[in-house]
């Protein structure tokens, strides 16, 4: 939790659950970012966190954008950003939405089969084209592989680029993403070396590529410091970038999400529940106002493990307890197989903190499932507005 976060929700009452956000960290993340990854063009993963604030502040800061649907191609725009900055970076669009962003001016375009080559050419004339190609298939140090749902073999992706200069596109670049929350550094060595090969496969052929995107699955720490530090990742990734292609090496750019905004917020929520299941059962429950549907998805196969505190009963003794959201769904339990330790005079109505939880969160959050409102975002600032309301004024 961050200074300020941490100074706002002093003698706060504010509404659950609420993920509270303080852009200050996200500025120093970026700047960090861009410090230690010199030389990379920074394309912000707007699926990680798409609020407006979030978006012109990046926008100020120089930012590039990858977007993975027209609507946050509209967001990028509206908080000031111009198209030529965007990337849209999914590989699977609607016909529709490659047309619509055709209209606004975006002329970048991702892509890993031949049906979706052939519907950028028809609805994007004469755009710059990047193939996704298939690395780390069993997403091998991530918590949250991405495996073999995106991508191409190298071949294809040396097939389909050739297509798409025939089809009147511009072969640019090749992608990739090793997995998020990737705590392997050398996970990018293997892929940089693949996309070595198909340039040089390329440039027989008389196709001169001139972007490599290492895609994101930046970590952050989760509050464990069980990753490294953002300045291995550079060096791993500048080493293999001189190894396979010297002075030569072409503009590369990254698209981080995660490790930008993640430390960047804190989910406050509420305890709705503790039980038993028998009444010599040792194991409790507890059941918060936030889970699985509420943007806690990540927490499937107990993957990402957020830090949880209750700041009321930080002295109290705990014991292991498993945590489960506020539906009628089964499916809604985030730590059973670990169960968290717990204040053991934890009770209904106790205000529990998800620690690191700026990233993944909101846009997982179901538009009403249950009838519970999707989860509620503020600033740092709004509740300091709402604290304060004649100091804000002046």
């Amino acid at each position: 939790m961050t200074m300020r976060i941490e100074t706002a929700l002093i003698d706060t009452k504010i509404a659950t659950p609420c993920l509270v956000l303080d852009r200050e960290q996200i500025a120093k993340n970026y700047r960090n970012f861009c410090h230690k990854m010199d030389e990379i063009d920074i394309f912000y993963a707007v699926k990680a966190n798409p609020h407006p604030d979030i978006l012109s502040l990046l926008v100020t800061e120089g930012a590039y954008f990858d977007c993975a649907s027209f609507h946050e191609i509209t967001l990028v725009l509206a908080a000031g950003s111009h198209p030529s900055n965007i990337c849209f970076g999914s590989t699977l669009k609607k016909s529709t939405d490659i047309a619509d962003a055709y209209k606004v001016g975006v002329r970048y375009f991702t892509f890993d089969a031949r049906e979706e080559l052939q519907k950028i050419s028809d609805h994007a004339p004469g755009s710059s084209v990047c193939c996704r190609i298939l690395t780390n298939d069993f997403g091998t140090g991530a918590k949250w592989p991405l495996s073999r749902k995106f991508g191409c073999d190298e071949n294809m992706a040396v097939d389909l680029m050739c297509e798409a200069g025939e089809l009147g596109l511009i072969p640019s670049g090749i992608s990739f993403h090793v997995g998020s929350q990737q705590t392997e550094p050398t996970a990018w060595q293997a892929p940089i070396a693949q996309i070595s090969r198909i340039f040089k496969q390329l440039a027989h052929l008389g196709i001169a590529l001139d972007t490599i995107n290492i895609g994101g699955g930046f970590p952050t720490t989760f509050g464990d410091n069980a990753v490294p530090d953002i300045s291995n990742y550079a060096s791993v990734i500048k080493a293999a970038l001189n190894v396979h292609f010297g002075r030569k090496t072409p503009r590369v750019i990254a698209e981080p999400g995660r490790a930008l905004v993640g430390d960047a917020g804190i989910i406050v929520s509420e305890v709705v529940l503790v039980s038993q299941k028998s009444s010599n059962d040792a194991q409790r429950w507890v059941y918060l106002d936030v889970g699985r549907f509420h943007g806690l998805a990540e927490t499937e196969g107990e993957a990402i493990r957020y830090r949880l505190t209750v700041p009321e009963r930080q002295d109290s003794t705990s014991t292991p307890a498993i945590i489960a959201g506020p539906t009628c769904d089964s499916v809604d339990t985030m730590y059973e197989r670990n169960p968290v330790e717990m204040p053991v005079d934890l009770k209904t109505g106790d205000i529990v903190l998800v620690h690191d939880a700026g990233a993944y969160t909101a846009t997982y959050s179901s538009v009403g499932f249950n009838g519970l409102s999707p989860l509620r975002v503020c600033l740092v600032e709004d509740i300091n507005q709402m604290k304060f309301p004649k100091l804000q004024a002046i």
